[in-house]
């Protein structure tokens, strides 16, 4: 195998990866669609229901321009890194916690900003070159 195809196969593998964080989460969200409007409202998140379907569309959306490498693409990429990261100011607040739950918010925390590095350069690989 060439590594032309190995350098493919792995970009291939990586953006599936990534986006099925979203895609499988968009499809979640739907299936649970009002639990998930009450835990929006419940961290303040209001209108719920009219940003459950804009966050829906954007994970499922962007996550299948992601793994299809749609043309944009990289843009897709960076909203995704911006909607990961703004979701931990209202869902991982690890600074408002002690103890165990404070650690446990504050590994997904990180979880969610190291994700964010990989969107931003899954996106810098995306970017179309001159």
């Amino acid at each position: 195998m060439s590594q032309t195809t190995s350098i493919k196969i792995g970009q291939h593998v990586g953006r599936t990866g990534l986006s099925s964080l979203f895609l499988l989460g968009g499809i979640n969200k739907v299936a649970n669609f009002a639990a998930t409007t009450e835990r929006m409202e419940s961290v303040g998140l209001a209108p719920a229901i009219v940003l459950l379907p804009a966050t829906i569309a954007l994970e499922l959306i962007c996550g299948a321009m992601l793994v299809l490498k749609a043309q944009f693409a990289w843009i897709a990429a960076l909203l995704l890194a911006v909607f990961t990261l703004a979701t931990n100011l209202y869902f991982h607040t690890f600074w408002t916690l002690d103890g165990d739950l404070r650690a446990l918010e504050l590994s997904l925390f990180f979880k969610n900003v190291a994700i964010a590095g990989a969107l931003i350069f899954a996106a810098s690989v995306l970017v179309p070159s001159d």
